[in-house]
């Protein structure tokens, strides 16, 4: 891993792209048991993890959305060198972990799970 001249941290080596990067997320979430689908195009990838939770990646940097700011009008969004997968996929963990508790969808319910819930 090469130092990088900026104040972000480390990048990842010369000649990762985004889509290898976001697959390096996809690996360290499943350690944790956290499924994810990779999605990848225009020198961009996606980590598809939980409703509300997608995670972007340009091969240099992972970024999620973290909330919404009232003051300004707009989304806020964390972000971790994308050179260091492992912290980011625990970082991205506990957001996930947060989700699960506040938003189930009725369809992973298990008491429900067998009910025909429409289309989705």
């Amino acid at each position: 891993m090469r130092e990088s001249s900026e104040s972000f941290g480390p990048v990842v080596p010369t000649g990762t792209t985004a889509l290898e990067t976001a697959e390096s997320l996809r690996r360290e979430l499943a350690v944790r048991q956290i499924t994810g689908d990779v999605h990848g195009g225009y020198g961009l990838a996606l980590v598809s993890v939980w409703v509300g939770l997608v995670v972007w990646c340009d091969g240099e940097r992972f970024w999620w959305r973290t909330g919404w700011s009232l003051q300004r009008g707009r989304f806020v969004y964390a972000w971790h060198p994308a050179g260091d997968p492992e912290r980011a996929a625990g970082r991205i963990a506990a957001v996930h972990a947060e989700l699960q508790e506040r938003h189930m969808p009725p369809w992973l319910v298990p008491e429900v799970a067998e009910m025909d819930h429409g289309p989705r």
